[in-house]
């Protein structure tokens, strides 16, 4: 590879598609399309790069559409949700799900973006499940002819990915339940711990969504790319209804661990119920025992025939009373 290679490639390109103005259909671009071919005018482009290249930010830095902040947007490797407009460049960082290999994981990821009105980039660090999901549907021939319509499908298909897994994780708490519900003594809490953990990440990363896609629609500003404020309000609302779904399993896994504690603390307290109470029954057998075994002269029985079973009779007889007196008040 020639010195100058570098400054002819689009360097850590995932893929990249040309969309026609028009029809909104989109074609891939190359893998090894040429970055003074790509970024020529023409219909909206949108390019996907994997920041784990290091020449993206030099290549960043020969876009002239792109402000500062835009550029530190997508190569910083902070994860907080946010979204910014700056000099007309939309940018920001949004949860997605993360993919491994062909597996498709629960962990959340991290999508970077940053689009104009005929330009829009997005970076990420490892291999994310809903923007592969919008590539599909380029391919497959979904129009998308405004950069800021393949915003609106990466979240969109995100709210759906979410509302699946609500229902995937629904069916596992139903499970649990009722193993929890069982007469069977289990521990559930093994079961219940991941779930739980997903539920918070995604209730945290959709409320912090629906927040910023808010407060950007509430904005007055004129420099925002056409129809962006319309997105807002689309997913606000696509969002808002997967946000109630993931407060209901979040306080519904919550109720369900403490049961999942009450019941392992009922069946804990009634182990030491029983424990107490043989302690009680044994501890004056023990002391007859114990008087019984001292070395010392004139002990009773010692000179008695059958002395030994006299001694055995006594331990039986505290025994009872032990017994008698749990039960006269009520211990037992």
């Amino acid at each position: 590879m020639s010195s100058t290679s570098p400054l002819k490639e689009i360097p850590g390109l995932v893929w990249g598609y040309r969309f026609d103005p028009e029809r909104g259909q989109g074609r891939a671009l190359p893998a090894d399309a040429e970055r003074a071919e790509a970024l020529r005018d023409g219909g909206p482009l949108w390019l996907h790069l994997a920041l784990s290249d290091a020449r993206i930010p030099g290549f960043l830095e020969g876009l002239p559409d792109l402000p500062d902040a835009a550029r530190q947007t997508l190569i910083e490797r902070d994860n907080h949700v946010s979204i910014t407009v700056t000099a007309g460049v939309v940018h920001g960082v949004l949860p997605d799900l993360e993919r491994d290999f062909d597996v498709e994981t629960r962990d959340v990821g991290w999508f970077r973006f940053a689009f104009t009105d005929r330009l829009i980039i997005t970076a990420r660090l490892h291999p994310l499940r809903c923007t592969e999901a919008v590539r599909s549907l380029v391919e497959q021939g979904r129009p998308h002819t405004r950069p800021v319509m393949v915003f609106e499908s990466i979240v969109t298909e995100f709210q759906r990915t979410v509302s699946r897994l609500v229902v995937e994780m629904t069916d596992e708490l139903d499970v649990i339940e009722d193993h929890v519900y069982d007469d069977a003594p289990r521990d559930e809490r093994r079961r219940l711990g991941p779930v739980r953990r997903t539920i918070v990440r995604l209730h945290r990363q959709v409320r912090g969504t629906i927040q910023l896609l808010r407060r950007l629609e509430a904005e007055d500003r004129r420099d925002v790319p056409a129809g962006m404020e319309d997105v807002a309000d689309r997913l606000v609302d696509r969002l808002a209804g997967v946000y109630s779904d993931l407060q209901a399993l979040q306080d519904r896994a919550r109720l369900l661990h403490e049961e999942i504690d009450s019941k392992i603390s009922s069946e804990t307290n009634r182990h030491l119920y029983v424990l107490s109470v043989m302690t009680a029954l044994l501890l004056p057998p023990t002391l007859v025992v114990g008087f019984f075994g001292m070395n010392t002269s004139d002990m009773a029985f010692t000179a008695t025939v059958g002395g030994t079973w006299y001694a055995f009779s006594l331990c039986a007889a505290s025994i009872l009373g032990a017994w008698w007196l749990l039960r006269r008040n009520g211990i037992f």
